[in-house]
């Protein structure tokens, strides 16, 4: 018996209609068999290459092998779409079922988080796989009556939450972190982009966020040495010779295992009660472990069956094997673009704060004053190779860059508004700090012996 994707197909090609693949949301992974999803993506791209036209039947059987074309085929595309689209659910339901995936969240959820992930995802895999002909729109009637209760919800706190960076003036500026968006930390290499995010990630543990990092540079030791000096910064740990304010453990001597005396002793207290330290809760996968995924279908499942997550960093965004995958299109930096998009669907989605690191390349050489200090220098946008579409979905993109010192952060892009603001730091990274500079007198009682 001819499969239903091998009828729709063939369909298309003899009404020359590829506009119903869009009009009846057809998807690759609607198609059973890898024969019938080569025939698809080849009516894709040949529709691209030839004005919106379909190949004829000899063209598609002649460049899909395997391929069986089904004359003169009666059936609506509703028919086929419906029929097509329920196979795929119930390959999905099987998929679902034999994975052991309920089994272990049986175990390890609670009644309401298990029954709320066995209807998400099921509502997922029938979202999925359901026959969309005909538009649904929303007049201004219906409208009025969701903008309301939404308003109400936010207002109440209960529709989104908003997180604040560590930097005020930024937060006065873009309000902070909001549930459902998207932020992006750009820098050159070596800049400090990685060192940004883990104070982001501080502030955020600060205020009670779970976050889920995956750090695909940094092994763990690297990134927790990191967050330590950070805390303890904030915390005050300890005198740096000509400095008023009191700054964190040094990273350096962490790494190399060389701390003395009382500060080792303070450092190995802090390691045995950093589990209690923080109202939040980190989730790190770094560098070298083996429970480090790095596809976006992963990162899916992840957030789905952790649905207390409120944060979600990815850094680098390149880290992402889906980066260098699959390229449906066959445009330059195709594959990269579906990843991008993608990594914005799964966010809003699972309706989490999205953070990415990604490196800017440098266009020219860092100039540098006559005693041989380079001067900060705030990457743009267009110095970024890897893709355009991975800054698109920032609400907000960040620039940064430190040195001997100081730092620098601006809102290279601004969705709501921001574009063009930057905040100076100080920045002794090696002591955890990387704060705002005080203004007037404030700035005055900080510093003393010239420093």
């Amino acid at each position: 018996m001819p499969s239903y994707g091998e009828q729709l197909l063939s369909k298309i090609c003899d009404d020359n209609d590829v506009g119903a693949i869009v009009r009846y949301s057809i998807n690759e992974s609607d198609f059973a068999t890898e024969t019938e999803r080569k025939a698809f993506c080849f009516v894709l791209q040949h529709s691209d290459a030839n004005k919106g036209s379909a190949p004829s039947y000899a063209t598609l059987v002649g460049e899909i092998d395997g391929f069986t074309y089904i004359p003169a085929v009666t059936d609506s595309y509703e028919f086929l779409t419906k029929s097509l689209k329920d196979a795929a659910g119930r390959r999905q339901f099987a998929e679902w079922f034999e994975s052991g995936q309920i089994t272990a969240n049986f175990s390890k959820m609670t009644a309401e988080n298990f029954g709320k992930y066995l209807r998400e995802e099921s509502d997922r895999i029938m979202l999925r796989t359901s026959v969309r002909s005909v538009l649904n729109f929303k007049t201004l009637e219906t409208l009025r009556h969701e903008f309301r209760e939404e308003y109400e919800k936010r207002k109440e706190g209960r529709s989104f939450k908003l997180w604040r960076t560590p930097f005020e003036s930024l937060n006065a500026e873009i309000g902070g972190l909001y549930s459902g968006d998207i932020y992006g930390v750009m820098a050159e290499s070596g800049r400090g982009k990685s060192y940004l995010i883990a104070c982001l990630v501080d502030e955020l543990l600060r205020q009670g966020a779970k976050v889920l990092v995956k750090s695909y540079e940094l092994k763990a030791y690297l990134w927790l040495a990191r967050l330590i000096s950070i805390m303890t910064a904030r915390d005050g740990a300890l005198d740096l010779e000509g400095f008023a304010q009191r700054v964190g453990l040094p990273n350096k001597a962490i790494l190399s295992g060389q701390l003395d005396g009382e500060l080792e002793e303070y450092f190995l207290r802090t390691v045995d009660a950093l589990n209690e330290y923080y109202p939040g809760k980190l989730y790190l996968q770094a560098k070298g472990d083996r429970d480090l995924t790095r596809t976006l279908a992963d990162l899916d499942r992840e957030l789905q069956q952790n649905p207390e997550i409120d944060v979600c960093v990815v850094d680098p965004f390149y880290g992402l094997s889906d980066i260098y995958g699959s390229n449906a299109n066959k445009t330059a930096g195709g594959a990269a673009e579906q990843a991008a998009r993608k990594f914005e669907q799964i966010i809003g989605a699972n309706d989490v704060v999205g953070i990415f690191a990604i490196q800017a390349s440098s266009t020219e050489k860092s100039e540098a004053d006559d005693e041989g200090r380079r001067e900060l220098k705030l990457p743009r946008r267009d110095q970024v190779k890897t893709t355009k579409a991975v800054l698109e979905i920032a609400t907000n993109l960040f620039a940064f860059d430190a040195v001997d010192g100081n730092g620098r952060i601006g809102v290279e892009k601004g969705r709501n508004g921001g574009e063009g603001f930057t905040i100076d730091l100080l920045a002794l990274m090696d002591y955890g700090v990387l704060r705002e500079l005080p203004k007037g007198a404030e700035a005055a009682a900080q510093f003393s012996n010239g420093f």
